[in-house]
């Protein structure tokens, strides 16, 4: 069983940033994967960023490339979210999630595991 608990979110303007952090209780296998996902009132919850936890390896959605980067500390069995040049369209409930890594990393029904949530809100 893995817990997750993520924070750091709040409210910044347009072009600041924040460094979102996931904690994660019980046992990260080195075969399992961390995602980022975001959902906006009245929108469907969208990937943001993924890692694989045996070799860091990251992977991003279109919107985020080049703004956002996500990083792990194995030590620390935590995952961070570091986000530049917030935009508002970025406004949105930012949860955590883990799975056994594999195929699809970018669809949220394919995660096991899910954080409570953090929200992020980006005036302009």
């Amino acid at each position: 069983q893995v817990q997750l608990v993520e924070s750091g979110g709040g409210l910044v303007q347009a072009g600041g940033s924040l460094r979102l952090s996931c904690a994660a209780s019980g046992r990260i296998f080195s075969t399992y994967g961390m995602g980022w996902f975001r959902q906006a009132p009245g929108k469907e919850r969208e990937f943001v960023a993924a890692i694989r936890w045996s070799d860091g390896s990251p992977y991003y959605g279109d919107s985020v490339k080049g703004r956002f980067t996500i990083s792990r500390d194995s030590a620390k069995n935590t995952v961070y979210l570091q986000m530049n040049s917030l935009k508002p369209e970025d406004t949105a409930v930012y949860y955590c999630a883990a799975r056994a890594w594999g195929s699809i990393i970018y669809v949220a029904s394919t995660y096991d595991y899910w954080g409570q949530g953090t929200q992020v809100t980006v005036s302009s």
